[in-house]
């Protein structure tokens, strides 16, 4: 019998259980990579048992959990508070049980985590990896984004990995542009720009003051234009707006962004910020707040996105949406704007005032001299494919750009054109799926 062969029969046997152990921690992760896999795992292996082990993470919201309960195809969840008593014992904190069968799945974290659930559990390993693929020795397989990857990993265990794409960049839209505009309360032909100013703390500190700025300036030159923000499942829509309140965030005196208001359309429903002048007296500006997750159908009707960096640039090429990306870090450690060991250090006490004073000018200093790039279409393409900026970031400045692109939608239908060649959807997700579900069955 075949290697596929078994594995059918593994699969379409209804009687046959067993259990698929995903890890993961932050909400990047849990709404870009967890999602469609298990989407995909489901539709190929409706038998499965799906269980999501959450791990600590910096920049995690507390919302994860929340978010995975939502998805209909994951079984049982646990959160980061009790991942290191599972490890140490064994024993989750609901008492799950365990079929004889079974994969641990990598998709976000640690990837050591994956070896120490993968030897707890008796059970096979599996690791997504974007660019470093780590304990090849340990690991049973690896999905990877591109055969760079695959070229990197000694030779004795190539044969483990397999290209299965990116899977930030595999992202599908329905929703047609009159359903978008009509929940919006706008005209069909109305020119709409999308803000993507993030989930984490740190990021929304600066990005969102920023981003609310600039397109009070845009609107005094531009007052047609619809703004809509994509709220991150795991912001609640109080959690958002106070980003937008100077007595919570200083982020917002550093640029000067306007008073806000949270309000709900009593048209359509849909909550806004209702933008206010310096008298605070309405102008007007009406930011509308989009909480259906994804957000991509209204992201792929928009003429332009502002967004930070992360997940949602590879989404919104995936979309071939234009976008402009913004890594704004004024009164803000840039060491805890990192993922790992740089973050942590940032939390040390008595580091802080050390950073902002000597560390944070020296590394902006040593990003700018370098070029490098943060949106992950520029990353895939070696250069600026869509215009981003990092430092010391004024919603002037910005407002600029906006408005170039906006009154040039050629230099918008190029850069859509671009970003359609480039990042094209790859089927990711059911790749993986597969890779997983032939894992559970991989001859030792």
């Amino acid at each position: 019998m075949t290697l596929a062969e078994s594995t059918t029969n593994l699969l379409d046997d209804a009687s046959t259980r067993f259990d698929i152990v995903i890890l993961s921690n932050g909400p990047g992760e849990v709404s870009t990579w967890v999602k469609p896999v298990v989407q995909a795992i489901k539709a190929q292996a409706p038998h499965s048992r799906i269980s999501v082990l959450l791990s600590p993470c910096p920049h995690a919201s507390g919302q994860e959990p929340t978010v995975l309960a939502s998805y209909p195809e994951i079984d049982r969840i646990q959160s980061a508070d009790h991942f290191f008593k599972f490890l140490l014992t064994g024993n989750t904190i609901d008492s799950w049980d365990w079929h004889p069968q079974g994969v641990v799945v990598f998709l976000g974290g640690d990837q050591f985590y994956t070896v120490l659930v993968a030897k707890r559990l008796g059970y096979r390993s599996v690791t997504y990896a974007e660019w470093a693929a780590r304990w090849p020795g340990l690991i049973d397989r690896f999905g990877v984004t591109q055969d760079a990857a695959v070229a990197k990993a000694p030779q004795q265990h190539q044969s483990k990995f397999t290209v299965v794409g990116d899977l930030m960049a595999d992202v599908q839209t329905s929703t047609s542009r009159e359903e978008i505009t009509a929940i919006i309360g706008c005209d069909a032909d109305s020119e709409i720009v999308g803000l993507l100013p993030g989930s984490k703390p740190i990021k929304l500190k600066m990005a969102l003051p920023t981003l609310l700025a600039t397109v009070a300036l845009v609107h005094a030159e531009r007052p047609q234009t619809q703004y809509v923000i994509g709220v991150a499942p795991t912001l609640t829509l109080q959690d958002l707006a106070s980003y937008a309140d100077p007595a919570v965030n200083p982020g917002v005196e550093v640029v000067r962004s306007p008073q806000v208001e949270l309000i709900e359309s009593p048209k359509t429903g849909l909550p806004y910020l209702q933008v206010k002048d310096d008298s605070g007296v309405d102008n007007g500006l009406k930011i509308f707040l989009w909480q259906r997750f994804p957000a991509l159908d209204m992201f792929s009707q928009c003429a332009l996105c502002i967004t930070s960096p992360g997940a949602n640039t590879a989404q919104l090429g995936a979309i071939a949406t234009p976008m402009i990306v913004l890594t704004s870090v004024q009164g803000l450690d840039v060491l805890a704007l990192a993922d790992g060991w740089p973050s942590l250090l940032a939390k040390i006490p008595g580091l802080n005032t050390l950073t902002r004073k000597f560390i944070n000018p020296l590394i902006i200093r040593i990003i700018q001299k370098s070029g490098r790039l943060f949106a992950w279409p520029n990353i895939w393409a070696g250069r600026e494919v869509v215009p981003e900026a990092f430092g010391i970031i004024t919603p002037e400045a910005t407002k600029d750009t906006v408005l170039s692109y906006l009154t040039h939608p050629e230099k918008l239908e190029q850069m859509s054109q671009e970003l359609q060649t480039l990042c094209g959807s790859s089927n990711a997700a059911d790749k993986m799926a597969s890779l997983i579900l032939e894992t559970v069955n991989y001859p030792k």
